[in-house]
Protein backbone atom coordinates (compact mmCIF):
# COMPACT_ATOMS: atom_id res chain seq x y z
CA UNK A 1 0.00 0.00 0.00
CA UNK A 2 1.29 3.38 -0.81
CA UNK A 3 1.90 5.93 1.43
CA UNK A 4 -0.87 8.38 -0.57
CA UNK A 5 -3.39 5.15 -0.20
CA UNK A 6 -2.67 5.34 3.79
CA UNK A 7 -2.60 8.92 4.09
CA UNK A 8 -5.38 10.02 1.54
CA UNK A 9 -5.65 13.48 3.10
CA UNK A 10 -1.42 13.97 3.39
CA UNK A 11 -1.14 15.67 -0.18
CA UNK A 12 -4.45 17.43 0.14
CA UNK A 13 -3.89 19.34 3.24
CA UNK A 14 -0.27 19.97 1.83
CA UNK A 15 -2.47 22.47 -1.01
CA UNK A 16 -5.57 23.30 0.74
CA UNK A 17 -5.92 25.51 3.65
CA UNK A 18 -8.44 24.55 6.20
CA UNK A 19 -7.74 21.19 7.48
CA UNK A 20 -10.11 19.08 9.25
CA UNK A 21 -10.05 21.07 13.02
CA UNK A 22 -10.21 24.14 10.89
CA UNK A 23 -13.59 23.01 9.37
CA UNK A 24 -14.81 21.75 12.64
CA UNK A 25 -14.38 25.25 14.29
CA UNK A 26 -15.59 27.16 11.64
CA UNK A 27 -18.92 24.74 11.61
CA UNK A 28 -19.45 25.68 14.83
CA UNK A 29 -19.17 29.46 14.55
CA UNK A 30 -21.48 29.28 11.73
CA UNK A 31 -23.76 26.81 14.09
CA UNK A 32 -23.68 23.89 11.32
CA UNK A 33 -23.59 20.01 12.51
CA UNK A 34 -21.79 18.94 9.21
CA UNK A 35 -20.50 20.52 5.57
CA UNK A 36 -23.48 19.13 4.08
CA UNK A 37 -25.95 20.86 6.29
CA UNK A 38 -24.24 24.08 5.71
CA UNK A 39 -24.45 23.74 1.73
CA UNK A 40 -28.06 22.82 1.92
CA UNK A 41 -28.41 25.80 3.78
CA UNK A 42 -26.69 27.77 1.31
CA UNK A 43 -27.22 25.81 -2.13
CA UNK A 44 -30.81 26.41 -3.44
CA UNK A 45 -31.53 22.71 -4.19
CA UNK A 46 -32.84 23.84 -7.52
CA UNK A 47 -29.53 23.82 -8.59
CA UNK A 48 -28.15 21.00 -6.95
CA UNK A 49 -26.28 18.31 -8.33
CA UNK A 50 -27.06 15.37 -6.53
CA UNK A 51 -24.90 12.68 -7.83
CA UNK A 52 -20.85 12.42 -7.02
CA UNK A 53 -18.40 14.23 -9.80
CA UNK A 54 -17.35 11.82 -12.35
CA UNK A 55 -13.87 12.12 -11.40
CA UNK A 56 -11.20 9.10 -12.32
CA UNK A 57 -8.52 7.95 -10.27
CA UNK A 58 -6.31 10.44 -8.39
CA UNK A 59 -2.67 10.12 -7.93
CA UNK A 60 -0.12 10.78 -5.70
CA UNK A 61 1.32 14.03 -5.92
CA UNK A 62 4.80 12.45 -6.94
CA UNK A 63 3.14 9.88 -9.39
CA UNK A 64 1.10 12.86 -11.02
CA UNK A 65 4.60 14.50 -11.93
CA UNK A 66 6.22 11.73 -13.32
CA UNK A 67 3.28 11.47 -15.16
CA UNK A 68 3.58 15.04 -16.41
CA UNK A 69 7.06 14.54 -16.62
CA UNK A 70 6.92 11.94 -19.37
CA UNK A 71 4.05 14.32 -21.61
CA UNK A 72 6.78 16.51 -21.43
CA UNK A 73 9.55 14.59 -22.63
CA UNK A 74 7.29 14.55 -25.91
CA UNK A 75 8.27 18.51 -26.73
CA UNK A 76 10.64 18.83 -29.61
CA UNK A 77 12.81 21.60 -28.29
CA UNK A 78 13.84 23.67 -31.55
CA UNK A 79 16.36 26.61 -31.96
CA UNK A 80 14.39 29.78 -32.44
CA UNK A 81 15.33 32.22 -34.28
CA UNK A 82 11.51 33.91 -35.13
CA UNK A 83 12.30 37.34 -33.02
CA UNK A 84 9.25 39.45 -33.41
CA UNK A 85 10.39 40.81 -29.89
CA UNK A 86 11.01 37.71 -28.28
CA UNK A 87 14.93 36.89 -27.77
CA UNK A 88 17.02 34.31 -26.17
CA UNK A 89 19.07 35.21 -23.24
CA UNK A 90 21.44 34.55 -20.59
CA UNK A 91 20.33 34.98 -17.15
CA UNK A 92 23.39 35.44 -15.21
CA UNK A 93 23.49 32.89 -12.74
CA UNK A 94 24.25 34.81 -9.63
CA UNK A 95 20.96 36.81 -10.74
CA UNK A 96 19.25 33.40 -11.45
CA UNK A 97 19.95 31.70 -8.04
CA UNK A 98 19.56 34.93 -6.00
CA UNK A 99 16.73 36.64 -7.48
CA UNK A 100 14.72 34.59 -9.85
CA UNK A 101 14.97 31.31 -7.88
CA UNK A 102 14.71 33.22 -4.26
CA UNK A 103 11.70 33.20 -2.56
CA UNK A 104 12.37 36.05 -1.02
CA UNK A 105 12.09 37.81 -4.31
CA UNK A 106 9.94 35.83 -6.40
CA UNK A 107 6.62 35.90 -4.35
CA UNK A 108 5.93 39.33 -4.86
CA UNK A 109 3.40 40.70 -7.46
CA UNK A 110 3.79 44.27 -6.43
CA UNK A 111 5.26 45.74 -3.18
CA UNK A 112 1.80 47.14 -1.48
CA UNK A 113 3.92 48.02 1.42
CA UNK A 114 6.94 49.72 0.61
CA UNK A 115 7.62 51.26 4.08
CA UNK A 116 9.12 46.92 4.41
CA UNK A 117 10.10 46.73 0.79
CA UNK A 118 13.32 49.28 0.46
CA UNK A 119 14.82 46.67 -1.16
CA UNK A 120 12.44 45.69 -3.75
CA UNK A 121 12.17 49.52 -4.43
CA UNK A 122 15.69 50.25 -5.29
CA UNK A 123 15.74 47.48 -7.52
CA UNK A 124 12.58 48.72 -9.27
CA UNK A 125 14.11 52.07 -9.26
CA UNK A 126 17.51 51.06 -10.68
CA UNK A 127 14.78 49.40 -13.51
CA UNK A 128 13.20 52.84 -13.84
CA UNK A 129 16.98 54.19 -13.89
CA UNK A 130 17.67 52.20 -17.08
CA UNK A 131 14.75 52.70 -19.12
CA UNK A 132 15.05 55.96 -18.51
CA UNK A 133 18.92 56.50 -19.78
CA UNK A 134 18.19 54.00 -22.91
CA UNK A 135 15.20 55.49 -24.05
CA UNK A 136 16.21 59.01 -23.72
CA UNK A 137 12.80 60.24 -21.93
CA UNK A 138 12.80 61.87 -18.56
CA UNK A 139 9.92 59.55 -16.41
CA UNK A 140 9.46 55.79 -16.69
CA UNK A 141 6.99 53.41 -15.07
CA UNK A 142 8.07 50.07 -13.27
CA UNK A 143 6.89 47.88 -15.71
CA UNK A 144 3.62 47.14 -17.08
CA UNK A 145 2.63 43.30 -18.76
CA UNK A 146 4.09 42.62 -21.74
CA UNK A 147 4.89 45.16 -25.21
CA UNK A 148 1.87 44.95 -26.73
CA UNK A 149 -0.31 45.70 -23.91
CA UNK A 150 1.97 48.74 -23.35
CA UNK A 151 1.59 50.12 -26.73
CA UNK A 152 -2.24 49.84 -26.15
CA UNK A 153 -1.28 51.88 -22.79
CA UNK A 154 0.27 54.34 -24.67
CA UNK A 155 -2.60 54.50 -27.16
CA UNK A 156 -5.34 55.02 -24.47
CA UNK A 157 -2.86 57.50 -23.08
CA UNK A 158 -2.76 59.79 -26.12
CA UNK A 159 -6.29 59.73 -26.65
CA UNK A 160 -6.91 60.46 -23.18
CA UNK A 161 -4.75 63.91 -23.55
CA UNK A 162 -6.24 64.51 -26.93
CA UNK A 163 -9.76 64.27 -25.92
CA UNK A 164 -9.96 67.93 -24.50
CA UNK A 165 -8.83 68.96 -27.49
CA UNK A 166 -11.51 67.55 -29.53
CA UNK A 167 -8.77 65.60 -31.43
CA UNK A 168 -9.63 62.60 -34.17
CA UNK A 169 -10.68 59.29 -32.76
CA UNK A 170 -7.94 57.64 -35.00
CA UNK A 171 -4.93 56.18 -34.29
CA UNK A 172 -2.01 55.49 -36.89
CA UNK A 173 0.38 51.90 -36.66
CA UNK A 174 2.69 51.38 -38.75
CA UNK A 175 2.50 48.12 -40.86
CA UNK A 176 6.18 47.01 -39.49
CA UNK A 177 5.37 46.49 -36.16
CA UNK A 178 5.26 43.33 -34.75
CA UNK A 179 1.96 41.81 -35.64
CA UNK A 180 0.58 40.71 -32.13
CA UNK A 181 0.94 44.29 -31.03
CA UNK A 182 -1.11 45.37 -34.17
CA UNK A 183 -3.67 42.61 -33.05
CA UNK A 184 -3.72 43.56 -29.41
CA UNK A 185 -4.06 47.46 -30.61
CA UNK A 186 -7.33 46.72 -32.28
CA UNK A 187 -8.59 44.32 -29.71
CA UNK A 188 -8.17 47.16 -27.32
CA UNK A 189 -9.54 49.76 -29.31
CA UNK A 190 -12.57 48.57 -30.09
CA UNK A 191 -14.77 48.49 -26.87
CA UNK A 192 -13.37 52.42 -26.40
CA UNK A 193 -14.64 53.12 -30.41
CA UNK A 194 -11.08 54.07 -31.39
CA UNK A 195 -10.01 53.81 -34.92
CA UNK A 196 -6.92 51.70 -35.65
CA UNK A 197 -5.26 52.42 -39.09
CA UNK A 198 -2.32 50.01 -40.32
CA UNK A 199 -0.06 51.76 -43.14
CA UNK A 200 3.36 52.50 -44.70
CA UNK A 201 4.65 55.62 -42.24
CA UNK A 202 6.65 56.83 -45.18
CA UNK A 203 3.66 57.86 -47.42
CA UNK A 204 1.24 58.33 -44.56
CA UNK A 205 -0.67 61.53 -44.74
CA UNK A 206 -1.36 63.65 -42.11
CA UNK A 207 -3.27 66.19 -43.74
CA UNK A 208 -5.79 63.75 -45.05
CA UNK A 209 -5.96 61.45 -42.34
CA UNK A 210 -6.47 63.50 -38.81
CA UNK A 211 -5.08 61.21 -36.17
CA UNK A 212 -4.16 62.02 -32.61
CA UNK A 213 -1.71 59.58 -32.03
CA UNK A 214 0.96 56.81 -34.24
CA UNK A 215 2.80 54.32 -33.27
CA UNK A 216 6.38 53.28 -35.07
CA UNK A 217 8.63 49.95 -34.39
CA UNK A 218 12.70 50.55 -34.44
CA UNK A 219 13.70 48.42 -35.88
CA UNK A 220 10.84 47.18 -37.50
CA UNK A 221 9.79 43.37 -37.15
CA UNK A 222 11.61 42.70 -40.02
CA UNK A 223 14.90 44.15 -39.22
CA UNK A 224 14.81 47.95 -41.05
CA UNK A 225 16.00 50.36 -39.62
CA UNK A 226 14.51 53.69 -40.49
CA UNK A 227 14.67 57.35 -39.20
CA UNK A 228 11.31 58.51 -37.98
CA UNK A 229 12.16 62.05 -37.67
CA UNK A 230 10.28 63.68 -40.38
CA UNK A 231 7.66 61.26 -39.42
CA UNK A 232 7.49 62.58 -36.32
CA UNK A 233 7.85 66.41 -37.45
CA UNK A 234 4.88 65.84 -39.51
CA UNK A 235 3.17 64.16 -36.76
CA UNK A 236 3.47 67.27 -34.33
CA UNK A 237 2.86 69.56 -37.14
CA UNK A 238 -0.78 68.08 -37.17
CA UNK A 239 -1.40 68.13 -33.36
CA UNK A 240 -0.53 64.31 -33.01
CA UNK A 241 1.85 62.26 -30.40
CA UNK A 242 4.14 59.16 -31.37
CA UNK A 243 5.20 56.26 -29.54
CA UNK A 244 7.96 54.61 -30.56
CA UNK A 245 8.20 50.73 -29.61
CA UNK A 246 11.98 50.47 -29.36
CA UNK A 247 14.50 47.15 -28.59
CA UNK A 248 16.39 48.13 -25.69
CA UNK A 249 19.34 46.64 -26.66
CA UNK A 250 19.49 48.21 -29.92
CA UNK A 251 19.23 51.65 -28.15
CA UNK A 252 22.69 50.81 -26.64
CA UNK A 253 23.78 51.62 -29.98
CA UNK A 254 21.02 53.56 -31.50
CA UNK A 255 19.76 57.51 -31.02
CA UNK A 256 16.96 56.85 -28.16
CA UNK A 257 13.76 57.74 -28.87
CA UNK A 258 13.37 60.75 -26.54
CA UNK A 259 16.14 62.06 -29.20
CA UNK A 260 14.58 61.87 -32.30
CA UNK A 261 11.61 63.51 -30.98
CA UNK A 262 9.02 61.39 -29.25
CA UNK A 263 6.32 61.57 -27.26
CA UNK A 264 6.36 57.98 -25.45
CA UNK A 265 8.57 55.06 -25.47
CA UNK A 266 7.43 51.07 -25.04
CA UNK A 267 9.13 48.05 -25.30
CA UNK A 268 10.19 44.53 -23.70
CA UNK A 269 12.85 44.23 -21.31
CA UNK A 270 12.45 40.22 -21.71
CA UNK A 271 16.31 40.40 -23.49
CA UNK A 272 17.62 41.26 -20.46
CA UNK A 273 18.21 38.00 -18.75
CA UNK A 274 14.63 37.37 -18.59
CA UNK A 275 13.88 33.57 -19.52
CA UNK A 276 12.00 33.64 -22.18
CA UNK A 277 9.06 31.38 -20.55
CA UNK A 278 7.07 30.02 -23.53
CA UNK A 279 6.31 33.79 -24.22
CA UNK A 280 4.71 34.99 -21.68
CA UNK A 281 5.02 38.38 -19.31
CA UNK A 282 8.04 39.97 -19.47
CA UNK A 283 8.32 43.13 -18.02
CA UNK A 284 7.24 45.69 -20.33
CA UNK A 285 8.68 49.41 -20.27
CA UNK A 286 6.54 52.52 -20.85
CA UNK A 287 8.79 55.82 -20.91
CA UNK A 288 7.03 59.09 -21.46
CA UNK A 289 7.79 63.03 -21.76
CA UNK A 290 7.48 64.55 -18.25
CA UNK A 291 3.68 66.58 -19.76
CA UNK A 292 2.41 62.78 -19.41
CA UNK A 293 3.43 62.04 -16.11
CA UNK A 294 -0.30 61.83 -14.60
CA UNK A 295 -1.25 60.13 -17.58
CA UNK A 296 0.56 57.13 -17.03
CA UNK A 297 -0.36 53.86 -15.79
CA UNK A 298 1.21 51.67 -13.07
CA UNK A 299 3.47 52.63 -10.76
CA UNK A 300 6.35 54.35 -10.27
CA UNK A 301 8.93 54.25 -7.61
CA UNK A 302 9.86 57.59 -6.10
CA UNK A 303 12.65 58.74 -3.76
CA UNK A 304 11.32 60.58 -0.46
CA UNK A 305 12.29 61.93 2.99
CA UNK A 306 11.47 60.13 5.88
CA UNK A 307 10.57 61.80 9.57
CA UNK A 308 14.15 61.29 10.18
CA UNK A 309 15.37 62.81 7.08
CA UNK A 310 17.13 60.06 5.89
CA UNK A 311 16.20 58.96 1.94
CA UNK A 312 13.27 56.64 1.84
CA UNK A 313 12.07 55.17 -1.40
CA UNK A 314 8.07 55.17 -1.87
CA UNK A 315 5.83 53.61 -4.73
CA UNK A 316 4.01 56.87 -6.23
CA UNK A 317 0.89 57.29 -8.66
CA UNK A 318 -0.53 54.24 -8.08
CA UNK A 319 -3.40 54.74 -10.33
CA UNK A 320 -4.77 51.98 -10.99
CA UNK A 321 -8.15 50.17 -10.15
CA UNK A 322 -7.22 48.67 -6.77
CA UNK A 323 -6.67 52.31 -4.98
CA UNK A 324 -9.27 54.72 -6.83
CA UNK A 325 -12.65 54.39 -8.60
CA UNK A 326 -12.61 52.37 -12.23
CA UNK A 327 -13.79 55.49 -13.77
CA UNK A 328 -10.50 57.31 -12.65
CA UNK A 329 -7.69 54.49 -12.92
CA UNK A 330 -5.56 55.12 -16.37
CA UNK A 331 -5.38 51.30 -16.61
CA UNK A 332 -7.52 48.31 -16.12
CA UNK A 333 -5.17 45.74 -16.69
CA UNK A 334 -2.28 44.30 -15.05
CA UNK A 335 0.13 46.69 -14.52
CA UNK A 336 3.14 45.20 -12.98
CA UNK A 337 5.48 42.77 -13.54
CA UNK A 338 7.84 43.37 -10.67
CA UNK A 339 9.75 40.18 -10.35
CA UNK A 340 10.84 40.43 -13.98
CA UNK A 341 11.72 43.95 -13.83
CA UNK A 342 13.90 43.56 -10.97
CA UNK A 343 16.16 40.84 -13.43
CA UNK A 344 15.95 42.93 -16.05
CA UNK A 345 17.38 45.84 -14.11
CA UNK A 346 19.90 43.78 -12.35
CA UNK A 347 20.63 42.41 -15.49
CA UNK A 348 22.08 45.90 -16.42
CA UNK A 349 23.76 46.74 -13.07
CA UNK A 350 25.75 42.97 -13.52
CA UNK A 351 26.96 43.93 -16.97
CA UNK A 352 27.03 47.71 -16.68
CA UNK A 353 26.98 50.05 -20.21
CA UNK A 354 30.34 48.72 -21.78
CA UNK A 355 29.02 44.99 -20.96
CA UNK A 356 25.42 45.76 -22.67
CA UNK A 357 27.63 47.51 -25.59
CA UNK A 358 29.32 44.40 -25.87
CA UNK A 359 26.75 42.23 -25.76
CA UNK A 360 24.94 44.13 -28.55
CA UNK A 361 27.45 44.17 -30.96
CA UNK A 362 27.83 40.69 -30.67
CA UNK A 363 24.53 40.33 -32.14
CA UNK A 364 25.09 42.68 -34.42
CA UNK A 365 28.41 41.25 -35.49
CA UNK A 366 27.11 38.06 -36.10
CA UNK A 367 24.14 39.12 -38.20
CA UNK A 368 26.61 40.84 -40.34
CA UNK A 369 28.28 37.53 -40.88
CA UNK A 370 24.92 35.77 -41.64
CA UNK A 371 24.14 38.82 -44.14
CA UNK A 372 27.25 38.71 -46.02
CA UNK A 373 27.66 35.31 -46.19
CA UNK A 374 23.39 35.02 -47.81
CA UNK A 375 24.83 37.75 -50.27
CA UNK A 376 27.88 35.90 -51.07
CA UNK A 377 25.31 32.84 -51.26
CA UNK A 378 23.57 35.05 -54.35
CA UNK A 379 20.54 35.81 -51.36
CA UNK A 380 18.79 39.49 -51.73
CA UNK A 381 18.38 40.83 -48.40
CA UNK A 382 15.17 43.01 -48.18
CA UNK A 383 17.02 46.41 -45.97
CA UNK A 384 20.65 47.07 -45.93
CA UNK A 385 20.01 48.43 -42.72
CA UNK A 386 20.02 45.95 -39.82
CA UNK A 387 20.87 45.33 -35.77
CA UNK A 388 19.54 41.80 -35.13
CA UNK A 389 17.30 40.55 -37.54
CA UNK A 390 17.36 40.21 -41.35
CA UNK A 391 14.63 39.83 -43.97
CA UNK A 392 15.99 37.24 -46.97
CA UNK A 393 13.93 37.35 -50.23
CA UNK A 394 13.73 34.06 -51.63
CA UNK A 395 11.59 31.90 -54.53
CA UNK A 396 7.96 31.25 -53.43
CA UNK A 397 8.71 27.86 -54.65
CA UNK A 398 11.96 27.55 -51.91
CA UNK A 399 10.39 29.25 -49.33
CA UNK A 400 9.33 25.69 -47.78
CA UNK A 401 12.12 24.02 -48.60
CA UNK A 402 14.39 26.48 -46.72
CA UNK A 403 12.19 26.35 -43.87
CA UNK A 404 11.81 22.63 -44.13
CA UNK A 405 15.39 22.24 -44.20
CA UNK A 406 15.68 24.52 -40.71
CA UNK A 407 13.13 22.61 -38.89
CA UNK A 408 14.78 19.10 -39.98
CA UNK A 409 18.06 20.68 -37.95
CA UNK A 410 15.84 21.74 -35.30
CA UNK A 411 15.39 25.28 -35.98
CA UNK A 412 12.23 27.87 -36.54
CA UNK A 413 12.41 30.61 -38.95
CA UNK A 414 10.02 32.88 -39.51
CA UNK A 415 7.67 33.35 -42.12
CA UNK A 416 7.51 37.03 -43.28
CA UNK A 417 5.15 36.98 -46.63
CA UNK A 418 5.27 34.24 -49.54
CA UNK A 419 8.99 35.44 -50.89
CA UNK A 420 10.82 36.30 -47.18
CA UNK A 421 11.84 34.83 -44.55
CA UNK A 422 13.21 36.12 -41.54
CA UNK A 423 15.90 35.77 -39.02
CA UNK A 424 16.65 37.22 -35.86
CA UNK A 425 19.83 36.56 -33.95
CA UNK A 426 20.49 36.99 -29.99
CA UNK A 427 22.76 37.10 -27.00
CA UNK A 428 22.64 33.51 -27.15
CA UNK A 429 23.63 32.72 -30.87
CA UNK A 430 27.25 31.49 -31.70
CA UNK A 431 29.12 30.88 -34.72
CA UNK A 432 28.27 27.52 -35.19
CA UNK A 433 24.68 28.94 -35.43
CA UNK A 434 25.44 31.53 -38.07
CA UNK A 435 27.15 28.65 -39.88
CA UNK A 436 24.36 26.50 -39.59
CA UNK A 437 21.85 28.73 -40.76
CA UNK A 438 23.95 29.65 -44.26
CA UNK A 439 24.30 25.62 -44.66
CA UNK A 440 20.15 25.77 -44.79
CA UNK A 441 20.63 28.55 -47.92
CA UNK A 442 23.26 26.46 -49.32
CA UNK A 443 21.89 23.34 -49.39
CA UNK A 444 23.71 21.83 -46.70
CA UNK A 445 27.39 22.79 -47.88
CA UNK A 446 29.44 24.25 -45.28
CA UNK A 447 30.21 27.75 -45.70
CA UNK A 448 33.19 30.03 -43.89
CA UNK A 449 32.10 32.83 -41.94
CA UNK A 450 33.95 36.52 -42.40
CA UNK A 451 34.97 37.72 -39.35
CA UNK A 452 35.41 41.34 -40.36
CA UNK A 453 31.94 42.46 -40.83
CA UNK A 454 31.23 46.37 -40.98
CA UNK A 455 28.48 47.24 -39.33
CA UNK A 456 25.03 47.34 -40.91
CA UNK A 457 23.31 50.15 -38.38
CA UNK A 458 23.03 53.87 -40.67
CA UNK A 459 25.41 56.30 -39.54
CA UNK A 460 22.79 58.84 -39.02
CA UNK A 461 21.52 56.90 -36.11
CA UNK A 462 24.48 55.98 -34.21
CA UNK A 463 23.63 56.39 -30.25
CA UNK A 464 26.50 59.46 -29.30
CA UNK A 465 24.60 59.92 -25.58
CA UNK A 466 25.78 58.01 -22.58
CA UNK A 467 23.93 55.61 -20.23
CA UNK A 468 23.74 53.34 -17.28
CA UNK A 469 26.23 56.00 -16.18
CA UNK A 470 25.30 56.00 -12.34
CA UNK A 471 27.38 54.34 -9.72
CA UNK A 472 24.83 51.22 -9.24
CA UNK A 473 25.25 50.46 -12.88
CA UNK A 474 29.37 50.64 -12.77
CA UNK A 475 30.36 48.98 -9.51
CA UNK A 476 28.73 45.67 -8.96
CA UNK A 477 30.27 43.16 -12.21
CA UNK A 478 31.67 40.23 -10.26
CA UNK A 479 29.31 37.66 -8.31
CA UNK A 480 30.40 38.88 -5.37
CA UNK A 481 30.14 42.07 -5.49
CA UNK A 482 26.43 41.62 -7.00
CA UNK A 483 25.84 39.48 -3.86
CA UNK A 484 27.16 42.03 -1.25
CA UNK A 485 24.67 44.31 -3.20
CA UNK A 486 21.39 42.29 -3.10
Amino acid sequence: MSSSTRHPDRFVDRHIGPDAHDVIKMLETLGRASLDELIDATVPASIRMRRPLELPAGRSEYGLLRELEGIAAKNQVFRSFLGMGYSDTITPPVIQRNILENPGWYTQYTPYQPEIAQGRLEALLNYQTMVIDLTGLPVANASLLDEATAAAEAMTLLHRVSAQSGASDAFFVAQDCHPQTIEVLRTRAAPLRLTVIVGDAATFDFARTRVFGALLQYPATDGAIRDPRAFIERAHAHGARVVMAADLLALTLLTPPGELGADLAVGTTQRFGVPLGYGGPHAAYFAVRNEYVRHMPGRIIGVSVDAQGKPALRMALQTREQHIRREKATSNICTAQALLAIISGMYAVYHGPRGVKAIALHVHDLTTQLARGLLKLGFELRHADYFDTLAIKVQTSQLQAFTGAAEAQRMNFRRLDANTIGISLDETTTSDEVQAILGVFASGKPQPLEQSAASALPAALLRKSEYLTHPVFNTHHSETEMLRYM
